[in-house]
């Protein structure tokens, strides 16, 4: 297999279950800090032991009962409030009507080995990944109650972030929360990796041949995007040895609009059907005419970058429009794109196709170290 292929991570069956789990929390001063992701840097197989003499020092805290916990995070005037557990990853899904969670983008099966491994040295997941959905009236009501009560950590980090987390560990809301979970169907908004590697570990098995085994479950945050939601920005690209004359040639193979257009006027005309590309000096606007299930940027990297008479010899992508424009040049052109919605992003997942590579952008994203999951003990899963 081309080991730049991406292909499509396997499918978790339903019900969608979050299970409590016993958290590890870094100190205030830790999460967030630049320094803290060299933490859980090499040597691997030391990370585990690095946070045992960071809680011997008080810099980490471990929960010694499992609970849901809800985290709500504010960051650049975006609060965001998601249910923190670990996620069942132990059935697959044998048909389209059995999925509980959706990816949109394809994996490297190779990146996905190697953060596997991590996790393996580690017995850790260090952080969980975001899935978006729509929550019941009867779950966010269930989840006012938790936080109508004083939060069990209230702090802001080092990177500026303000965190509150409430520990839910009632018997009976842990089992009306599960109930309304159980139908709902959540679309991946960060980590499409970390949850294949989840996948990989599952089936390993690592340490528990029989029974509930901790790989069984991997760290999630689940954000109601009805409630708090998740910002979808977009991703902008550069196109390396491809030119502005090569756009349009390939839009009029295509037989889609071409029009160079003064800067003002291009940018203005960036919407969900038209793209807008510059060399820096020149600018032109590309009418997509796509329908309303398809993505700007599918019509990107499906139809038009194939039909370019020269490149692209590399594609770089940015998240900001000046990042962008610092790359575009008479050989390399810069093309900005709109942001898909939520709603189209879950209309493709759940036909059951992915959009291309560095697709979407969610933010924002909670800081490293505010819960982290161990898989030393197979206790602190549920049996």
């Amino acid at each position: 297999m081309d080991a730049t292929a991406l292909v499509t991570p396997p499918y978790v069956a339903g019900p969608l279950r979050l299970e409590p789990f016993p958290a590890l929390m870094l100190t205030p001063a830790r999460v967030g800090n630049p320094s803290t992701g060299r933490a859980f840097a090499r040597p691997y197989k030391d990370v585990s032991a690095r946070l045992l003499r960071w809680q011997a020092r008080g810099l980490v805290r471990a929960d010694t009962e499992p609970a849901l916990y809800l985290h709500e995070y504010s960051a650049n005037g975006m609060t965001v409030r998601g249910l923190v557990g670990a996620l069942d990853v132990s059935r697959r899904a044998a048909g389209p009507e059995e999925r509980a969670v959706l990816p949109h983008e394809g994996i490297h099966p190779a990146q996905a080995d190697e953060l596997a491994d991590r996790m393996e040295e580690m017995q850790l997941n260090p952080a969980p990944i975001l899935l978006v959905h729509q929550g019941t009236p009867r779950l966010r009501a269930l989840l006012g109650e938790v936080t109508s009560r004083e939060p069990d950590h209230a702090f802001a980090d080092r990177g500026g972030q303000e965190h509150r987390i409430w520990a839910e560990r009632s018997p009976d809301t842990l089992a009306a929360i599960a109930g309304e979970l159980a139908s709902s169907r959540a679309l991946i908004a960060d980590g499409h990796h970390r949850y294949a590697a989840y996948l990989r570990l599952q089936r390993r098995g690592i340490g528990h041949p029989a029974g509930p085994r901790p790989t069984d479950l991997g760290l999630a945050m689940l954000v109601d995007q009805q409630d708090t939601p998740l910002f979808l920005g977009p991703i902008h690209r550069t196109l390396s040895g491809t030119s502005l004359a090569d756009l349009r040639d390939a839009a009029d193979t295509l037989g889609l609009e071409y029009a160079e257009q003064a800067q003002a006027d291009a940018v203005h005309a960036l919407s969900a059907a038209r793209l807008a590309a510059t060399d820096g000096e020149r600018w032109a606007v590309i009418g997509l005419g796509i329908g309303a299930d398809e993505a700007a940027v599918e019509v990107l990297h499906r139809r038009i970058v194939p039909a370019l008479p020269h490149g692209p010899a590399a594609i770089a992508y940015h998240h900001t429009v000046d990042d962008a424009l610092g790359g575009a040049r008479a050989d390399a052109i810069a093309v900005l794109m709109p942001a898909p919605s939520v709603d189209l992003v879950l209309r493709v997942a759940e036909a059951d196709r992915l959009l291309p590579e560095k697709a979407t952008s969610f933010q924002p994203k909670p800081s490293l170290g505010v819960l982290i999951r161990s898989l030393r003990d197979a206790a602190s899963d549920p049996t």
